[in-house]
């Protein structure tokens, strides 16, 4: 994946919203993810010194988004780590299976409580996926 940024942040009256595209759900998830490190304002350029595997489930594609993107705020609090790299390596309606890299970060400080599932959007495209994603601040 190159380092360009595939999102936009958008407009929103309460807390903060996104809108990311991704090829396949793989890409999406992973690029949602990146989009969720920016807005954060984590560094880019952080050692690969944690690896942690992931499972993921969810009822629906809405609620595996949301609850895979929940996961990873949840291990950067729990851990006091940074995550920049996010390896989508197995992906159903309902299923995902990832690797997040990462590195220790005592300073880390969480600017985003949750993601929500207000205004939440997945559409197929005719070139891949899109998702809007409204995050709790």
């Amino acid at each position: 994946m190159s380092g360009e940024l595939h999102f936009r942040e958008v407009e929103h009256t309460a807390d903060r919203a996104f809108t990311v595209r991704g090829r396949d759900l793989a890409e999406l998830f992973a690029l949602a993810a990146q989009a969720l490190r920016a807005i954060q304002g984590q560094p880019t350029d952080t050692l690969h010194a944690v690896r942690r595997e992931v499972e993921i489930s969810g009822v629906d594609r809405e609620t595996l988004l949301v609850n895979w993107l929940n996961e990873i705020l949840y291990l950067q609090d729990v851990h006091q780590e940074s995550y920049s790299g996010f390896e989508v390596m197995a992906i159903s309606d309902t299923l995902l299976r990832a690797s997040l890299r990462g590195a220790p970060n005592a300073s880390s400080r969480r600017t985003i409580k949750a993601v929500t599932f207000h205004g939440l959007k997945i559409e197929r495209l005719s070139d891949g996926w899109e998702a809007t994603i409204v995050v709790d601040v």
